[in-house]
């Protein structure tokens, strides 16, 4: 009797098991080869009152090419899609930043902040370049992350812009390959 269970709790691990969607591979690794990361444009007008009447939001000289650099090494590091020359890429991902946003998310007793939460937001479009065709458009799409400017978890704003930029760039090739 307890063999019969356990043969059952095998086979039922075992289906479930093999019913998982997860894959290592591309969903359009078939179809496509090569991409070209277009610069990324800078769309913030820090010269906007209302931009400089907000007081968290913030600008790093040159975060876009940072942010087109960031796109290239992570497409390079997850191999689905390889980085070429724009008239040789199969798909061109052309991207506009169009916030750059640090926000407090705690204070302390005297009401100075400990916690932000970074945000680099950009509008994305991927096309396929062979026969001219939006594959997909997202409009601010974040990428994020939190940091303490006290404490033992302490970072810096390079440090958390560096998280900022791994995440998007994360985000962003999951979005190109999984076709999400």
């Amino acid at each position: 009797m307890i063999y019969r269970r356990l043969i059952i709790f095998i086979s039922f691990f075992s289906l479930l098991a093999a019913g998982c969607g997860y894959t290592t591979r591309s969903v359009i690794a078939d179809r496509f080869h090569t991409v070209y990361v277009n610069p990324v444009i800078n769309k913030i007008d820090i010269t906007d009152e209302s931009y400089s009447a907000n007081r968290y939001r913030t600008y790093s000289a040159f975060i876009e090419t940072e942010i087109t650099q960031a796109l290239i090494d992570k497409f390079l590091s997850d191999g689905n899609l390889r980085p070429t020359s724009e008239d040789a890429a199969d798909l061109v991902l052309k991207g506009e930043l169009v916030e750059f946003r640090k926000d407090p998310l705690r204070y302390d007793k005297n009401d100075d902040v400990i916690e932000y939460r970074l945000n680099l937001v950009l509008n994305l479009t991927l096309l396929d370049r062979r026969q001219s065709k939006v594959l997909w458009t997202e409009n601010h799409f974040t990428g994020t992350t939190t940091y303490f400017t006290s404490d033992s978890a302490v970072k810096t704003d390079d440090q958390a812009i560096n998280e900022a930029l791994a995440d998007l760039a994360r985000r962003v090739v999951e979005r190109t390959i999984e076709d999400w």
